[in-house]
């Protein structure tokens, strides 16, 4: 039986101590930071006092050859971290000497210590440090250090395999609020162009961002996101000059398992936010196809200027509102007069016209604006999904469905396609598709707010009335401040009768949509229930909405209204209406809303169905 357990060995050169089981560096017994690939290139030189090792050995040992995304730059950059945690100058190095164009050689002279963490009592108290002068001391070292290098690997292979990420927004170090969009935009870039990996879940935007400048702990948001990793960094922009860091970490550990950093001109941001997506891609997968890293490598742009203006867009759009989106449609034509054959600025403005949440939607520009990114990228999923809802929209259910399809195969991770993809499925009432779709957007984007409420809808449709009551209440927590939930919750409620709930309900929407119309309705209906009970507040309803229909209420609220009294002809009629001003909000509902279910039998339902292209003429 052994006298001690395994040791440890530790390499000593002047001050500075390197712990090659624990990964670290020390000076003076002080920790100094360093991060994994500066560490293990140190260990590497060290292992090999004064010969040369070339720069090819160090991409082999450390990388694995044919995997080092930018290897000069980044074999440079982590040569300067070493170099600056030691304090040695390159022109009078003390520790590690460059030679031009072939390598570097560790110079300085070295001591190792092994270490036993539990000897017996017959095994010696202390060891004492031993300079390392012959020959066969040297290859003890370099046994240690490759066998940490090679530890490392086992551990890294260990690892529970990496099926989901969140790329966390990368923080703004430039001291500058107006470069936060900078920051932000790089962030959503690299979880579109991660969100191409099929084998991999990336969480969309809208949740990220969540948790910007956040104080909760990575295992926290591990658990919230349900992922296994998670990409941190910084962006830090100066004149013309960009510095990233980013790291990957085990989310539910926090354990480190891959970082670099990156330095460029601004003019070479497109191709190093792509070098980052294929980097970070190689560490989570393992191994990339040729086709997958050209896909990720892949830019849209080579205009700096275009593709901050994009990122420009795009912050201001992620904000949802009119203002913002107004403005976002001003730097995606300022992208697109900086190069006109950028889909992505195409795409952009399709989206900025088609989300329905301004009062400047317009499914013709959605389709142009659409079709143009198509013409100059035919493999782009933003813009196939786009159109295939849009053709939806538009009664073209076939040729809806083959774009959409399309997106989620060239963009799986994208979210919006997903949610189109259930929001048609629920307007063709394929009902039990369209709430396992929407289940999966909601896995991508767990706090989307529209990805959410469509949940509602799906569930309402199924008649599942306490899974969608569930689900209001979600979506009220994600978003306490928006009457959509309790608009759903108030729908839900009419349809079962209980109406002190449902017009509770109403009065929230109404309140925190700042309608004064709506809810003295409230006010007058809830004076009739508590006189005259369920039926006459229905019918009190059903009257005053239609009393104040465009002022206050859309066609389609006042034919659910009716439906709920089972008056045939009124929701025929007030659908009619509808359908003659057709919006998404007539269209997802026909064919499942329970409110309607009096008219489905009758022969001039189905005529209304045909005229939107729900049912074949």
């Amino acid at each position: 039986m052994p006298d001690t357990a395994p040791a440890r060995s530790r390499v000593r050169f002047g001050v500075f101590e390197l712990d090659l089981k624990a990964g670290e560096l020390r000076k003076s017994g002080v920790l100094l930071r360093l991060p994994p690939q500066p560490f293990k290139i140190l260990a590497l030189l060290a292992s090999r006092p004064a010969e040369l090792v070339t720069r090819e050995e160090i991409r082999e040992y450390v990388r694995g050859a044919g995997t080092f995304v930018d290897f000069e730059h980044g074999l440079n950059f982590a040569i300067k971290k070493v170099r600056d945690a030691l304090g040695d100058d390159p022109e009078t190095p003390r520790y590690i000497e460059t030679l031009l164009r072939r390598g570097y050689r560790f110079i300085a002279p070295l001591e190792v210590e092994d270490v036993a963490p539990a000897p017996s009592p017959r095994a010696p108290l202390h060891r004492r440090w031993m300079a390392i002068a012959a020959s066969s001391a040297l290859v003890v070292v370099a046994a240690v250090v490759t066998a940490f290098i090679a530890g490392g690997l086992r551990d890294r292979a260990a690892a529970p395999a990496i099926e989901s990420i969140a790329i966390l927004p990368l923080e703004n170090l430039s001291h500058d609020p107006e470069q936060e969009y900078f920051a932000d935009g790089l962030t959503d870039s690299l979880i579109t162009d991660l969100g191409k990996m099929s084998t991999l879940r990336v969480i969309s935007r809208t949740s990220v961002m969540q948790y910007k400048r956040t104080q909760k702990s990575l295992p926290q948001i591990a658990r919230e996101l349900n992922v296994d990793a998670a990409v941190e960094g910084t962006v830090q922009r100066s004149g013309s000059r960009i510095r990233i860091t980013a790291q990957l970490l085990e989310a539910r550990t926090d354990r480190h398992l891959w970082a670099e950093t990156y330095e460029r001109d601004f003019g070479d941001v497109i191709r190093l936010e792509r070098q980052m997506a294929v980097a970070i891609a190689h560490e989570v997968t393992g191994r990339l196809t040729p086709g997958q890293e050209t896909r990720l490598a892949r830019s849209g742009t080579t205009n700096a200027q275009a593709y901050d203006a994009y990122l420009r867009g795009r912050s201001l759009f992620s904000q949802r509102t009119e203002e913002p989106v107004t403005a976002a449609v001003g730097y995606f034509e300022q992208a697109l007069r900086e190069d006109p054959h950028f889909a992505l600025a195409y795409s952009g403005l399709a989206d900025c016209y088609g989300v329905g949440w301004w009062s400047k939607g317009d499914s013709h520009l959605v389709e142009q604006f659409a079709r143009k990114a198509l013409a100059i990228e035919p493999d782009l999923a933003e813009a196939h999904a786009s159109l295939g809802i849009i053709e939806t929209y538009s009664g073209r259910l076939a040729d809806g469905e083959k774009q959409l399809r399309r997106a989620l195969e060239l963009s799986p991770n994208y979210v919006m396609a997903h949610h189109w993809w259930a929001l048609h499925l629920l307007f063709v009432g394929r009902l039990a598709e369209a709430l396992a779709e929407s289940e999966r957007a909601r896995q991508l984007d767990p706090f989307s707010l529209p990805v959410n409420n469509l949940r509602l809808s799906i569930l309402l449709g199924l008649r599942q009335y306490d899974r969608a009551v569930e689900q209001a209440e979600t979506e009220s927590s994600i978003a306490p401040r928006v009457s959509l939930p309790h608009a759903g919750l108030a729908r839900i409620y009419w349809v079962q009768g209980r109406i002190p709930d449902a017009l509770a309900e109403e009065e929230k929407a109404a309140s925190l949509g700042d309608l004064p119309v709506r809810l003295r309705l409230v006010a007058e209906v809830a004076a009739v229930s508590a006189k005259s009970g369920v039926r006459a507040a229905q019918l009190k309803s059903a009257q005053l909405k239609e009393k104040a229909y465009k002022s206050a209420y859309p066609a389609i609220e006042i034919a659910f209204q009716y439906g709920v009294l089972g008056d045939t002809d009124k929701v025929l009629y007030w659908l009619g209406q509808q359908c003659d001003r057709p919006d998404v909000s007539c269209y997802f509902n026909l064919e499942s809303a329970p409110e309607l279910d009096c008219a489905r039998s009758d022969p001039r339902f189905h005529e209304l169905l045909r005229r939107i292209g729900l049912e074949a003429k």
